[in-house]
């Protein structure tokens, strides 16, 4: 069991509070919205009405022994920018901050924030992978060119081994594990042997043009 803090509750705030929650962890949700503190507090271990831009309320709190805090305050720029600032001081050394742009995810870099994220350029992101590529369960940017993705192999790979697939040749892009729904397991780093079933999903690692490829073979 880990220990976080989640700053602001608006809607991703307080699913991302709760769903830590329900996972088993102690969380303490705090806004200075008391209404929004009143909706999650029979959800989380602790809800508390405090601003995340007020320092000596925060050192009040007693947060440096937290695993990490999520910071998920975007609207108002200066309110995310001192609250994170406020964190680091305090010596929060996991601090994860929302961000509404790339000038903005620069400050935060700058002030300490450990990782930036963009909710929704993030969740836009990844429907257009999936409206591109239908086949696409799930989809993680790796490196610049490169992503992790979760594919539902088409007719054509049913019945067929790795081998006989040859995806790293014909595609440049490499299985790196199997999900099997029957028996229920995950296949780490599988065989060329490994035959493929339609309950299969395969997960991929490669540059995004390999995928691309894959992609037409469907179209």
């Amino acid at each position: 069991m880990k220990q976080f803090v989640v700053i602001g509750l608006g809607n991703f705030g307080h699913y991302l509070a709760v769903h830590l929650y329900k996972k088993g962890h102690e969380v303490l949700a705090i806004d200075k919205n008391a209404n929004r503190v009143a909706e999650i507090k029979d959800r989380v271990s602790q809800a508390v009405i405090a601003d995340a831009t007020d320092r000596k309320a925060m050192e009040a709190l007693g947060l440096v022994g937290m695993d990490a805090a999520v910071i998920c305050i975007g609207s108002v720029l200066s309110e995310s920018i001192l609250a994170t600032l406020n964190l680091k001081d305090i010596g929060i050394k996991r601090l994860y901050a929302k961000a509404i742009s790339e000038a903005h995810s620069r400050i935060l870099h700058k002030i300490g924030a450990t990782e930036i994220f963009f909710p929704e350029k993030d969740q836009a992101n990844l429907l257009a992978e999936r409206l591109h590529n239908p086949n696409m369960l799930d989809y993680l940017p790796f490196l610049e060119g490169y992503s992790i993705i979760e594919f539902s192999p088409p007719s054509q790979f049913i019945g067929k081994s790795l081998r006989e697939l040859d995806l790293i040749n014909r595609f440049g892009v490499q299985v790196v594990a199997i999900k099997e729904l029957v028996p229920d397991r995950l296949n780490m780093i599988p065989t060329a042997k490994c035959v493929l079933k339609d309950s299969d999903i395969i997960i991929l690692l490669g540059p995004n043009e390999g995928f691309d490829k894959l992609r037409k073979i469907n179209s």
